[in-house]
């Protein structure tokens, strides 16, 4: 009964202040405090108060909470648990055939993390050309573009 009392209250009094605001022309701003206020009327006209008010002086449901609450722990628990070993026993087992499947490629006849050595596609000893042609390449382009 106090509950319903003071939530009626406290709607009435943002509906006030709702309307203050709104005759100052902030009506944007009157709007939300009006939306705020009507939220307690509603939580009371709905019941949402005798059952909250029933629930927070009944000790089964409070011992349901704790028990909702040590649930909620040993599933966050198993879940970190389950992180730090990378999964469950099936999917480590995958995990590590398949990266003992896949440590070296299909057809590779070194490890593929192995040393590699680079070879060259020219031949070490490709003939030069002469100077005039290298620049008159870069001539054509400068004066392609106009420099």
């Amino acid at each position: 009964m106090i509950a319903e009392t003071v939530c009626s209250a406290a709607a009435v009094a943002g509906l006030g202040i709702a309307a203050v605001t709104a005759y100052r022309k902030r009506f944007l701003a009157a709007t939300r405090i009006a939306a705020y206020s009507l939220v307690p009327l509603g939580l009371v006209m709905t019941g949402v108060v005798d059952w909250l008010a029933d629930t927070a002086f009944s000790p089964t449901a409070w011992a349901g909470f704790g028990v909702l609450g040590l649930s909620w722990l040993l599933f966050s628990t198993t879940r970190a648990v389950e992180r730090r070993r990378g999964g469950t026993g099936k999917e480590r087992k995958e995990a590590r055939s398949a990266a003992q499947r896949d440590a070296v490629a299909p057809q590779a006849s070194a490890p593929s993390l192995g040393p590699g050595s680079r070879q060259s596609t020219r031949p070490a000893t490709a003939p030069r050309a002469e100077a005039g042609d290298d620049f008159s390449d870069i001539e054509a382009i400068l004066k392609k573009h106009g420099i």
